[in-house]
């Protein structure tokens, strides 16, 4: 490693920031309410993903991670496996982001994403370094404070072809060199291998979605870990990797910026403001479906002449905007298609799982009554979205061909199941055991809750992951 003195004239303004943030961050500087909110996120983030355990995308990478068996590295979730700490983040990641259930950040003016995709890749690497319970938690913190403040310097999602879950790498790069127990030096290392090499594309979710939708973040977790794996071993990063002259800063992030604020010393932490989402479905069209839910079932969609939905204007343009939305071809399209989630909310009632079964998705029922649908924008939803605190709106109108029309709302009244960043403690245990019983038993999954409600008590957090074997 460099000295000191040399290190420090190869280090940029925001490494510098990020490195001197990481090393600073404790335990004793968090509070009650954020480390509440961490242990939140670590229970919805695991009950997400035994949704997703089953699922064919979660299959092929529990298939890839048989090949790199690691006998003290990090646990597949849900199995005995072990693998390399780098590859259990990859598997973990993608199958807790499966379902869409994972929490969603939408702020004014931001970019958004899904900042837990940070969880299970670095509980990885506090089980293979054998991190308490208060490490895990600071980790967490950390890169959802990373995650978060960097989707709030970046601005518009719309804008340019940059996927979220480059903040999530960076996020896991630097949670997973604190969790290491890295000098400052590596740290910055650390950092500047979490970025540079590690650029992924909007593409993952444009279009017709594919599996990688969900793979993406796992990718990001494998990258994270893999950049504090490298550091920890010796290895450099490059020099100056965001204000350098081919750095991120005016090669992909096509601007320069500042981190001025962050989470501590009485300046709020961003994990508070990530949003857990009670139906499985993109973010922006909970609130749809919410209305939605207010006119079905239909007990005769046969009869539906038209249904226009009034939504925020982002909600449209990223749920309700292009042919796809109306043709989903796969289960990662169709959870992010307004029309096809209110399809199914007016038909069932409600938006589930069960919704995206292959029958489902091609049933010509279904796929009839999408074809009546209208996405518009509504302006004073928009400038309700647009404020702060932000609401999400939405309005189903079903015009029947008698002339007939039914009409439900959603506002923030429904903040129980919309979008919002707060949620009881009873509806993240329903969550979490709504997902486990079925796979671990009432007695297991409960005693699993206790363990994660009480995760700042443990010495060693490699305890957890094995306890949600199921075979």
């Amino acid at each position: 490693m460099p000295a000191e003195g040399n290190m420090n004239k190869t280090i940029d303004g925001i490494q510098e920031r990020l490195t001197s943030y990481a090393c600073a961050l404790d335990y004793d500087g968090l509070t009650p309410e954020v480390i509440h909110a961490a242990k939140v996120r670590v229970i919805d983030t695991l009950g997400a993903l035994f949704a997703g355990f089953s699922a064919e995308p979660c299959r092929v990478a529990r298939n890839v991670a048989a090949e790199w068996p690691h006998p003290h590295g990090a646990t597949v979730i849900g199995s005995r496996m072990r693998s390399t700490p780098d590859i259990a983040a990859f598997v973990n990641a993608a199958t807790a982001r499966c379902v869409e259930m994972n929490d969603v950040y939408q702020w004014p003016g931001s970019y958004f994403g899904h900042p837990s995709d940070v969880v299970t890749p670095v509980l990885a690497v506090a089980e293979y370094a054998h991190a308490s319970g208060r490490e895990l938690i600071t980790g967490i913190v950390l890169a959802y404070e990373v995650y978060l403040r960097i989707c709030d310097v970046f601005g518009d999602f719309a804008s340019g072809a940059f996927e979220n879950t480059n903040f999530s790498c960076l996020g896991i790069a630097m949670a997973s060199c604190k969790l290491l127990r890295l000098s400052r030096e590596q740290l910055a290392h650390g950092i500047s291998m979490g970025v540079v090499p590690n650029n992924a594309l909007k593409v993952s979710r444009t279009g017709q979605l594919t599996m990688w939708k969900v793979a993406a973040a796992g990718q990001a977790g494998r990258a994270g870990v893999f950049a504090a794996l490298l550091a920890k071993a010796g290895m450099e990063g490059p020099h100056l990797p965001f204000e350098g002259k081919s750095g991120w800063c005016d090669h992909v992030a096509l601007k320069r910026f500042s981190l001025d604020t962050m989470g501590g010393n009485g300046t709020p932490f961003k994990i508070l403001d990530s949003s857990i989402k009670l139906r499985p479905c993109i973010g922006l069209g909970i609130t749809s479906i919410l209305a939605a839910e207010k006119v079905g079932p239909l007990e005769n969609i046969m009869d539906v002449k038209q249904v226009i939905i009034e939504v925020y204007q982002q909600a449209k343009q990223f749920g309700g905007t292009g042919e796809h939305r109306w043709n989903p071809e796969s289960k990662e399209s169709a959870d992010h298609s307004i029309p096809y989630v209110v399809a199914a909310a007016l038909m069932d009632g409600t938006v589930t799982l069960r919704s995206y079964d292959e029958a489902r998705l091609w049933n010509p029922g279904l796929r009839a009554l999408m074809q009546k649908i209208h996405v518009v924008e509504n302006e004073e939803f928009t400038r309700l979205h647009q404020r702060l605190p932000v609401e999400h709106r939405a309005r189903i109108t079903v015009v029947t061909n008698g002339g007939e029309r039914l009409v439900g709302e959603s506002w923030k009244g429904d903040e129980d199941a919309s979008p919002t960043p707060r949620k009881s403690d009873a509806q993240i245990v329903a969550k979490f055991t709504g997902f486990t019983e079925d796979y671990l038993g009432k007695q297991r999954s409960k005693a699993i809750l206790n363990r994660l409600w009480h995760l700042e008590d443990l010495t060693d957090v490699a305890a957890i992951p094995p306890d949600f074997a199921m075979d």
